[in-house]
């Protein structure tokens, strides 16, 4: 007997290889496409440190926005239509639940811990109510609580055993529609349509810059074709290598705020890879191919200079700008600014980093962000802290004239190349005939970074023998004495004041 169905997205904002789209159209006599806009994550934020909702910069907002609107032109071509309301997301659905007689609720399995606490609530009344709910894992290749049960209900703590664990990927659902069941009666709902970002309390934005990057399943689809003609550079690309500085045209496909809106399927997007590499033989693997406790200080002054670009190192302040404006950069930028801001040069604790990511990133992913910020500053899976990505040299080896930090710093663009990273080393002369007085209109360094990260190379060595000797009772009494040491270390650095005055005498 057919039924009502309801498709609630979320992520998942696309047609193609949606197993939860394709769950609900079938036996439906009614599709109802769903989409709550939850003032939670869009209503403006005035206590913020950036223009934005309490939990996403205004970048990340615009690209949902833009995806609804994709989402909504695609389902019309379909004979349907996407239908948005607004409010808390549980007492929405449970309403409709029940108002729209839906005998079948489906969507996309979703990891992140508030989703988690969400949809359980929404899938409880569901099952009392005696409605099928169908939830799938499509978001992620593999399904993670499976990973975790093949190794003992413990995650695996290296990228090689993972991928041993996971095995093969499911292949993604290859049939196309030429049009989906009927929406059925919303009478007496306000419906609306997708809001412009002004229209949602962000007032007149004409003159901000935003990311050049628009959302939507159609553009995702877009890139990842062009991506997908230059075979030789996809069978070569190794995550490592490739230009962090190269803003105009990224040094990588750009898809990841697609993957994570689900604006494109990630097991549509491997098999596309593997389609490739099958037509060229040689090719990179992953982890760097395209389909691959301690002492922190608390020192907000530091943080708030690298969160607004404001470390007097180019480099980094330069990617912090494009995260700001654009909500994206290049993956080897990210490693720069995580690492300047934790075991490199500031040693402040990493989770601040991540939630700065968190809020500005247009593709931000809660799990890949959290053990992205672990793995850089070495609290957890790689532990090789020695090598640090120095802020000077290492955007200079790919960008050499600084057109990258000219672009984003344009109180720098008329400073001589071999000044461009190290503008306090250019003579005043070289500063007046600049316009750009270091200390005046450019700040000043905030660390020395030859001993800052000297400092936090030690730090580390003795967190880590702090660690190791931690669990030995035997040696409770040299594991105590290193503690007492970090903690005096800790209390006797300088301040970021502190310093810039004892550098200024």
């Amino acid at each position: 007997m057919e039924s009502n169905a309801l498709i609630w997205f979320r992520k998942g904002l696309r047609i193609h290889d949606n197993p939860a789209l394709d769950h609900a159209r079938r036996g439906s006599k009614h599709l109802f496409p769903v989409f709550v806009l939850d003032p939670r994550y869009l209503d403006p934020d005035p206590s913020a440190f950036s223009p934005g909702s309490a939990r996403s910069a205004i970048n990340r907002i615009r690209f949902l926005l833009d995806c609804l609107s994709d989402l909504d032109a695609t389902l019309r071509t379909l004979g349907s239509r996407l239908l948005l309301l607004r409010g808390d997301p549980v007492p929405v659905l449970c309403t409709i639940l029940k108002d729209w007689n839906i005998g079948k609720l489906c969507y996309e399995f979703d990891t992140e811990p508030y989703s988690l606490a969400r949809d359980k609530q929404v899938k409880d009344f569901a099952s009392i109510s005696g409605i099928e709910v169908f939830s799938p894992v499509s978001h992620t290749l593999f399904n993670p609580a499976v990973v975790i049960e093949k190794n003992g209900g413990r995650p695996p703590l290296t990228y090689q055993s993972f991928v041993k664990l996971a095995g093969k990927p499911p292949t993604p659902h290859t049939e196309t529609y030429s049009e989906l069941p009927p929406v059925g009666n919303v009478e007496g709902y306000e419906l609306l349509s997708v809001p412009a970002i002004e229209e949602l309390g962000y007032g007149d934005l004409s003159q901000e810059e935003f990311s050049p990057f628009r959302g939507g399943e159609t553009e995702a689809l877009k890139r990842l074709k062009k991506a997908l003609e230059d075979k030789e550079w996809v069978a070569t690309f190794e995550k490592p290598k490739g230009d962090p500085s190269a803003f105009l045209k990224p040094a990588t496909t750009v898809l990841s705020p697609y993957l994570k809106f689900g604006c494109l399927s990630s097991r549509y997007f491997y098999q596309c890879l593997h389609n490739v590499y099958k037509t060229v033989g040689k090719h990179t693997s992953p982890p760097v191919s395209l389909v691959g406790q301690i002492p922190w200080r608390d020192d907000e002054e530091l943080f708030v200079a690298w969160r607004e670009g404001r470390t007097g190192y180019p480099w980094i302040d330069a990617i912090m700008i494009q995260l700001t404006k654009w909500g994206w950069m290049h993956h080897l930028a990210r490693h720069s600014v995580a690492c300047f801001l934790t075991r490199g040069d500031l040693f402040i604790h990493w989770e601040k980093g991540r939630d700065v990511f968190e809020r500005l990133l247009i593709d931000s992913d809660w799990a890949i962000n959290n053990g992205n910020w672990l793995w850089l500053s070495c609290s957890s899976f790689f532990y090789q802290y020695n090598r640090i990505y120095s802020p000077i040299s290492f955007g200079k080896k790919y960008d050499p004239d600084g057109n990258y930090i000219r672009h984003f710093l344009p109180v720098l663009k008329d400073m001589p190349k071999e000044y461009i990273y190290e503008p306090w080393t250019a003579p005043l002369s070289v500063q007046k005939k600049a316009n750009c007085i270091i200390g005046k209109d450019y700040p000043k360094r905030v660390v020395v970074h030859d001993t800052a990260s000297k400092e936090c190379r030690k730090a580390m060595a003795e967190a880590y023998a702090l660690d190791h000797l931690g669990d030995n009772l035997a040696s409770k009494e040299i594991s105590n004495g290193l503690r007492r040491k970090l903690d005096d270390q800790k209390a006797s650095r300088p301040s970021c004041l502190e310093q810039r005055k004892i550098r200024i005498k």
